[in-house]
Parts: C-alpha cells; structure tokens; sequence
C-alpha cells in the first residue's frame, strides 16, 4: 500500500531498520566526531570521512566544528564552571535532560575559535553543511516518508532524539555520575557498562578521559569497545589507521636498575602504575589494619578503601575529614597514604628535569625498601623493572 512507502516493510522490519540506521549514526558520532576530530587519535580515509559527515547532516544536523569545539572545552575545563555540560557543576537531570540544549548554548564564537582547529573548512562546509544545517535533517524526513510512508514519521522523530539522549544526555550526564572506574583520572569520568555496545564504545568514559588520544576505549580483558571492533575492520580495507592505543611502558622481569626510562616508562604508565598501588600497596595493608580499627571507623572500611585512592580533588570535606582522622590514628596507613602522592609527584610537579625525576624516583624505591612493610617494598621492586623498551 502507498501510506507503506516503497519498502511496504513489517513492522519487525522497521525497527530492524531503524535500529541499524541510528547504529551508523553512532558510529558516526565516535570514529569521525570523537576519535578523529576532536582527539585526532584515528586517521580515517577521505571518502569513509566524507560519509561519515554527510550521514551526520542527514541525522543529527550536527556541524563538524562545533562539536570538536565543545568537547575539547569540554577535556580542557572538566568538572569546572567552564565545562560546557558537567552534572558535577550542573546537576545530573539538567545534563540528562538538556544536554543538545547545552551543546547549542556552548558553540560560542570564542569557543570555536579557541578550540575549534583543524576541522573542515572545505567548500561543501562552508556552502552546505554549516549554511544549511536543517536542510540535512529535513531531507532525511522527506526521505523516511518516501521509504516508509508514514511510518517514517516517528523513524524520523528516533533518528532526531538518539544522538540527543544517548550522547549529549547519558555519556556526558551518567558518564560523570554513576558508574565504575578503572583510573583514578582528575575528573569524575566513570564507565558506564563494561560492554560498550549501544553507544559505540563510548560507555567506558573513565578509560576515555584518562587516555583522550587513544583509539581504543576498553582497557580491561572483559570490556567491549564496538567501536575498535570497526576501526580494526576498516583497517583491513585500508580507510582508518589508529594513531595510539596504550601507554608505551613495558615490564621487564628481571631489570633491578632505576634509570631515566624507568621514569618515563612509569609516567606514561601513571594510571596502571596507580591502580597497581591500590591492588599491591594499598588493599593488603589496609586488609590488615582492619583488625586494628576501632568500631566507630571499622563500619566504614569499604569507603575508606576508596578514600585512600581516590583523586584528592574528587573528595567531598565530609570524606576528608573522616580520612585525616583514620590516617591519624593508623600510621601505617598514613605511610603508604603519603608514599603513593610523593609518586605521583614524579609526574605532576611541573618543571623537573629528566635527572631530577630520576633521582625523586631512585629516593621514593630506597625509602619504601627501608619502610618495613613488605607490601611497599615488593612495589618498589616491581617498579624498578619499568622501562620503554621491551625485554631482549
């Protein structure tokens, strides 16, 4: 029937249509957006480009530069006043629930100007896709209509509120709310679900802002990141090349010497480094000094574990004030406290040279090896065999 379209699809037809038609979107949205514009973490071949952004016209009416812009603002000014969209500053049901809204008030001129580089100003841009920013989205309905007949309706109206819901709304709301977190990066990025499926890789945020320039978001053996999964198919066809996707550290059994690599080697590693001191340092000795607490602290042991790791900018006064008052009374814990912060010191404080970080690094290993606690001194051991060359 005509009011069918010329498809005169089902109903399970549809959806599958649908659903696939907003998978591109999404895969749109973080190979072309995210990874190779805004983080210049992918190259990806002219013609797969080019689709990318066209089929981003058609669907979402987003232009090129203005989301670059914003999210680098976004990178540059996390959890600040300044962040274009942060539920820390804004509140969760705002971001959530307003965040094209947040988009649109943040393509400031200033904004695109500062953080806008190195996008395209070709003559399809300039004489198309910024001119006529609604004319991509107005063709998609007439196209949907033509398809689908009326059913393109509420296909056209999915295709509209999928970008708006699932990236501006729940990885920039959720994504810095709720969730668990590999790193302790400076902000309160968390990942959403290990299977970063529905929105393209883009559930596992932590992983994302503790290594914007990588091209591959998932970092442990058990998530997913759909998205690499496309970037290493178009690889094979020769139309996208990874610039990066993990730290260049290696581990070297056997190697007892600290050394100016050693140093670098653990600063490009920092954030495993500092997840290993929670799993070798920090979770046994707290373990242990369990027995030792009184009543009034031992109740809250499991948040004190995250306390003692977690970013100190991120505390709330209420959590600190109960942290100071443990690492008052337990010594032990005060130590190995201190010892993790003079570490990342090595790479925090700005303006060290190379011979000066290795000789902060040389005196951080000769006091945990003279600390008495075998968990801080097998640490220092481990991070002596650190270096950027692999073994052999």
């Amino acid at each position: 029937m005509w009011f069918n379209g010329l498809l005169d699809l089902s109903v399970w037809q549809l959806i599958a249509v649908t659903l696939a038609m907003t998978h591109i979107t999404i895969v749109s949205v973080t190979l072309y957006l995210h990874r190779h514009s805004a983080h210049n973490a992918l190259d990806l071949h002219p013609a797969l480009k080019h689709f990318f952004r066209f089929w981003l016209w058609l669907t979402t009416a987003q232009n090129t530069k203005e989301w670059t812009a914003i999210h680098r603002k976004h990178h540059a000014k996390c959890e600040t006043e300044e962040d274009p969209h942060s539920p820390v500053v804004l509140g969760i049901r705002k971001v959530l629930f307003e965040g094209a809204e947040l988009y649109a008030a943040s393509a400031t001129p200033e904004t695109l100007e500062r953080y806008g580089q190195r996008t395209p100003e070709d003559w399809v841009e300039r004489n198309v896709y910024s001119r006529y920013k609604a004319l991509g989205i107005a063709l998609m309905a007439v196209i949907d209509l033509v398809l689908f007949g009326v059913h393109g309706i509420w296909i056209w109206a999915v295709q509209m509120m999928w970008i708006p819901v699932w990236a501006a709304g729940v990885v920039n709301g959720i994504g810095h709310y709720l969730g668990y977190r590999n790193f302790e990066c400076a902000d309160n990025a968390r990942n959403i679900s290990p299977l970063g499926i529905l929105i393209g890789g883009e559930e596992l945020h932590n992983n994302h802002h503790t290594y914007p320039n990588s091209a591959k978001l998932s970092r442990r053996w058990y998530e997913v990141d759909i998205g690499w999964g496309y970037i290493r198919l178009f690889q094979l066809f020769g139309l996208a090349t990874p610039k990066g996707y993990r730290p260049i550290a290696h581990y070297v059994p056997g190697k007892q010497d600290v050394d100016v690599e050693t140093v670098q080697a653990i600063a490009n590693n920092r954030f495993v480094i500092m997840r290993q001191y929670r799993k070798r340092v920090m979770e046994p000795v707290l373990k242990q000094q369990k027995a030792l607490m009184d009543d009034e602290i031992r109740p809250r042991y499991r948040k004190l574990r995250q306390l003692l790791s977690r970013e100190v900018s991120l505390i709330k006064p209420r959590e600190k004030e109960h942290l100071d008052t443990v690492l008052e009374r337990h010594e032990m814990l005060r130590l190995i406290y201190e010892k993790s912060h003079e570490l990342q010191a090595l790479w925090r404080q700005r303006g060290l040279k190379p011979q000066e970080k290795l000789q902060a690094l040389m005196e951080w290993c000769r006091e945990a090896e003279a600390s008495g606690i075998r968990y801080l001194e097998e640490f220092a051991a481990h991070l002596r065999a650190y270096s950027l060359r692999p073994a052999g």
